[in-house]
């Protein structure tokens, strides 16, 4: 592996380093604690990606060792068991949480109350996995505005031909052709709020048509 620092300058590792990869934030941070290490990123858009450190062979040894150990505890076992089960509650409440705030954002009207349930279900079952990296994920803005940009995140992928456009690579075009989508996307959901007749031919229609890549249990709407 070639390291590179900011600068673009080679870096050699010393003999008796090794490295580490990341996803294992546990032997990560024992790691760190025993002495130094070179942190190894890579810029992917906005945001920088952990692949790893360099540190003392030894270190990355001793912290394995240590760590395997704590979790081949029962106490461990039982703590991971317990924390999982949270986890696992909070990302239901939150699921259904995110489904009303989506609907309730639809705002369809009564006579198209199963649409807003469907297209409610496909949204969040995609917008809400764990890792998923999705608006829905991040805590930086309310609810309500999560699920406004999920709801035409997902319209701009299922309702135009955004994923086949090619768009010229100059400073600003995608944001451009993204805001003229959402334009389009929420004049397509005027219909369904208004309660008018909608065409067979209609995107969206179509698009509901397509089975949700998962069941979820959601909660019923409220009027």
């Amino acid at each position: 592996m070639t390291v590179l620092t900011e600068a673009g300058e080679p870096l050699t590792p010393p003999e008796d380093w090794a490295f580490l990869p990341a996803g294992d934030g546990a032997i990560t941070k024992s790691v760190k604690a025993k002495g130094a290490t070179w942190i190894v990123q890579v810029r992917r858009g906005r945001r920088e990606i952990s692949l790893g450190i360099w540190a003392e062979e030894a270190h990355v040894l001793a912290s394995r060792r240590e760590v395997e150990g704590k979790r081949s505890t029962p106490a461990y076992a039982r703590e991971r068991e317990r924390d999982l089960a949270l986890r696992a509650a909070r990302q239901k409440d939150y699921v259904e949480e995110f489904f009303t705030a989506v609907v309730r954002y639809l705002d369809f009207h009564p006579s198209y109350r199963q649409e807003a349930e469907l297209l409610g279900e496909k949204i969040t079952a995609h917008a809400t996995p764990v890792g998923s990296g999705t608006v829905a994920r991040t805590e930086r803005i309310p609810l309500v505005k999560r699920a406004e940009a999920a709801v035409i995140a997902w319209l701009r992928h299922q309702t135009t031909a955004y994923d086949s456009m090619n768009i010229a690579r100059i400073k600003g075009q995608r944001r451009e052709v993204r805001r003229q989508l959402a334009a389009q996307s929420v004049e397509l959901l005027r219909a369904y709020r208004q309660g008018r007749e909608i065409a067979e031919n209609c995107p969206l229609k179509r698009a509901l048509r397509t089975p949700p890549p998962l069941t979820l249990q959601m909660p019923p709407c409220q009027a």
